[in-house]
């Protein structure tokens, strides 16, 4: 016997070889012939005797429009099968309408198989000659069949694609329900979940009533044998099967059915096909439920996923607010707490150098003034822990924020402290971002305070505040604050943003260290970063970037 003669458009030498093992294991002789770009298909169109045409609709510079064209013009009558990893309705919709014998996801190969024996006059193996009018050898041509077939594939498509955007049961439910029914035509459907020991009726879309709620034992329906023994029940006539509870059926118009499991290797559930007339279901009415159901299980399974990712978020969040309120309660206690000392130890000290003025040494009044400044440095380090703290909780409110302007403000604020310093400033006019005003104030103010301050040694210092484009095209820019102060060896960057690193000592430059964590704290608020450049007396630039409408309001 002659072996069926198919031609297979395909540039995935892997998918090309999946199509072909998966019609040779259903027991089709092929004769096999693949080519991966139009101009090799072309040619291959002009041999006498095609059987078969598959095509991948996904070939770029090739579309599955031009593959039909080729087709009628050179071998017209040859049935075309779409084999295409993925496609939406109107996709489907378009390559039925232009002449397509049928479409098949690359997921689901079974179909194709399903479909070519549809196709072929004999079983798998078999190539008998053709009746006449009936075209290419051991393909049919029964016009009206085959637009049954594209109107059901269609239809399976579409309950497909609906199924894997549901979310809950009763989406999934409502879905299957009547697709179930719409597929084959049938009088009723039934939606069969398995509850431990018993079957579950969920649902049901059909002329009369069934068993919509109601709870059977595995053992006593024939949804329960679909499951337990994992493979469809044909039932063409139910008075004469003994796997039908005839009693329960009597009161329904039920005469034949269909029932398939929901996930053959371990069934969670069944979907049923009733016809009030007898009626003996087909192959492919087999197989169109088939494919529904093992759908619906994989859309169950996405149910079950989200809800329990639902109930992490939940529980999540529960947990965050706890976290909250507990970060709220402590940083009331450290700011009441530690305050509380700290400006009794700064109420004594200045008392005891009014009142003891005259009999203080030299040394004593050096002590106390240090003893007053070390309060006043506590109780700043107090201030920035808190609010490096709240960084974490603290709601962003974005709007536009002219940096320049800020940048402007704190400079002039810095010099007019220290009158006495020439510092050459230079700041980038009308830049602007997208962000949280007072926070990104925090930022410019403790980036330029150190400019400020880690440049005081240098008579000739300089600040600047600028901004470079970016580096790729739609890229973020990047803004920068420079000084020649003393700079800092990049052997210890690790260091630089951690809070309490100091990278001087306070003798040097006071400080204490909390403000470039804050500083990263806040970029990272924004969705942006910020990294730095230096040289041991050579000044330092920080960089940092605000990428515009990826502001969080969470960490």
């Amino acid at each position: 016997m002659s072996k069926l003669k198919v031609l297979h458009l395909e540039d995935s030498p892997v998918d090309a070889l999946l199509v072909k093992r998966a019609m040779e294991r259903s027991g089709f002789q092929v004769d096999w012939q693949h080519v991966d770009d139009a101009g090799q298909f072309r040619n291959s169109l002009k041999q006498a005797g095609l059987d078969l045409i598959l095509v991948d609709n996904g070939l770029p510079g090739f579309s599955g429009q031009d593959a039909l064209k080729q087709v009628k013009e050179n071998c017209p009558g040859v049935p075309l099968i779409f084999v295409s990893g993925a496609a939406n309705e109107a996709q489907v919709k378009e390559c039925f309408a232009a002449g397509a014998t049928d479409f098949v996801l690359k997921d689901h190969l079974w179909q194709l198989t399903a479909a070519v024996k549809r196709l072929h006059l004999g079983k798998p193996g078999a190539t008998p000659a053709p009746e006449d009018g009936a075209g290419p050898v051991g393909l049919a041509k029964d016009e009206s069949q085959l637009e049954r077939h594209n109107r059901a594939m269609r239809r399976l498509v579409q309950a497909v694609q609906e199924l894997s955007h549901a979310r809950s049961l009763d989406a999934v439910t409502a879905i299957v329900r009547k697709a179930a029914r719409e597929l084959t035509g049938a009088d009723g459907a039934t939606f069969v979940l398995r509850d431990e020991d018993k079957c579950s009726y969920v649902d049901e879309n059909a002329i009369g009533p069934l068993w919509k709620g109601q709870k059977f034992p595995l053992s006593a329906c024939i949804s329960g044998w679909a499951m337990l023994n994992k493979k469809p029940a044909v039932i063409p006539d139910i008075y004469v099967d003994p796997r039908i509870p005839v009693d329960a059926y009597r009161p329904t118009f039920v005469k034949s059915l269909v029932m398939v499991p929901i996930r053959t290797s371990d069934p969670i559930g069944s979907i049923g096909n009733y016809w009030a007339t007898p009626h003996e279901a087909t192959a492919e009415e087999v197989e169109l439920l088939q494919a529904l159901a093992n759908t619906t299980s994989v859309a169950l399974e996405n149910v079950q996923v989200y809800s329990e990712l639902e109930q992490r978020v939940q529980d999540r969040t529960l947990q965050l607010a706890a976290a909250n309120r507990e970060l709220e309660a402590f940083s009331y206690s450290v700011s009441h707490d530690l305050r509380t000392p700290i400006r009794s130890i700064d109420v004594l000290a200045t008392l005891i150098a009014e009142e003891k003025e005259n009999r203080l040494s030299v040394e004593g009044t050096g002590y106390l003034a240090k003893i007053q400044e070390e309060t006043r440095n506590m109780s700043a380090l107090i201030d920035d822990l808190l609010r490096l703290a709240k960084l974490s909780r603290v709601e962003l409110h974005s709007e536009t924020v002219p940096l320049s302007q800020l940048a402007e403000k704190i400079l002039k604020k810095f010099q007019a402290r220290d009158m006495e310093r020439k510092v050459r400033t230079q700041i980038q006019p009308a830049i602007e971002v997208k962000g949280d005003a007072g926070l990104l104030q925090v930022v410019l103010e403790n980036l330029l305070s150190n400019a400020w301050k880690y440049s005081s040694r240098r008579p000739d210092a300089s600040v600047e505040f600028g901004c470079l484009p970016a580096a790729d095209e739609g890229g973020d820019p990047v803004f920068f604050v420079r000084d020649n102060g003393a700079g800092f060896s990049m052997s210890f960057t690790d260091r630089l943003f951690q809070p309490f690193q100091r990278l001087h000592s306070p003798e040097e430059f006071t400080g204490n260290g909390v403000g470039l964590a804050t500083v990263q704290r806040i970029i990272q608020r924004h969705g942006g970063k910020i990294w730095a450049k230096s040289e041991v007396g050579q000044g330092a630039t920080f960089f940092f970037t605000i990428p515009q409408g990826v502001a969080s309001n969470r960490m």
